[in-house]
């Protein structure tokens, strides 16, 4: 279970503050995998952030019952200075797992050579992503949260990382943002929708697509 409640999230513009999340409360459940469909720009990925905890909501609270990953793909949380292999000891370490098969199963998975003893701050966008995609696939979480766009590589890792997605949502629950219904009915068994900032659950994504599809209609209106 994840509650949300009151979450409210704003950045100041130099038109004035944007409320990306208004005023939202909802619970997600456990144990099914929870889709959220947004257009581009309507906050999906601030949520999700929200959700693990790499950003603070600037109102509101959020409790959840199991343990909650970070956003698959986000290395925001890296120190720059510490190589791959430390910064995957230092992760594995805070949630009190088996540090050396942590460490070994991120190697492998990011299969980024040599840059995986080096400092981050030496690696691109895309080595970052394929390193914090590998360390959140090493560690077992009870939700995994995941945003569509954080996809990157060649062919072979994209498909490596839809298997690893096959493999965890066996187990454990998903939830994931995107502006795509096709790559959520592949994922999710239930959906909500983020228009100007709230938050609807539906109980099938059909019926959210529908409403989907409406606001759709309206913005073009």
């Amino acid at each position: 279970m994840i509650e949300l409640r009151n979450i409210t999230k704003a950045y100041q513009t130099p038109f004035g503050p944007n409320v990306v999340l208004d005023d939202i409360s909802v619970t997600l459940p456990t144990g099914e995998s929870i889709g959220i469909l947004g257009n581009n720009g309507a906050g999906k990925s601030t949520l999700l952030r929200v959700i693990g905890g790499a950003e603070m909501p600037d109102l509101g609270t959020i409790r959840t019952d199991g343990q909650v990953s970070w956003p698959i793909g986000f290395g925001g949380g890296f120190s720059g200075s510490l190589t791959g292999e430390d910064n995957c000891r230092f992760v594995a370490r805070i949630y009190g797992q088996d540090v050396d098969r942590v460490t070994d199963e991120t190697r492998a998975f990011a299969d980024i050579g040599r840059y995986f003893y080096m400092p981050i701050r030496t690696y691109s966008s895309g080595m970052r992503a394929r390193l914090a995609f590998g360390l959140s696939m090493a560690i077992d979480f009870s939700v995994y949260l995941v945003d569509e766009v954080t996809a990157v590589g060649d062919a072979n890792f994209k498909k490596k990382c839809k298997d690893a997605f096959a493999d965890r949502s066996e187990r454990s629950s998903i939830v994931m943002v995107s502006h795509s219904p096709d790559t959520i009915k592949q994922y999710c068994t239930r959906c909500a929708v983020l228009f100007r900032g709230k938050l609807t659950l539906f109980d099938t994504v059909e019926q959210a697509y529908e409403k989907y599809e409406a606001y759709q209609a309206g913005e073009a209106a």
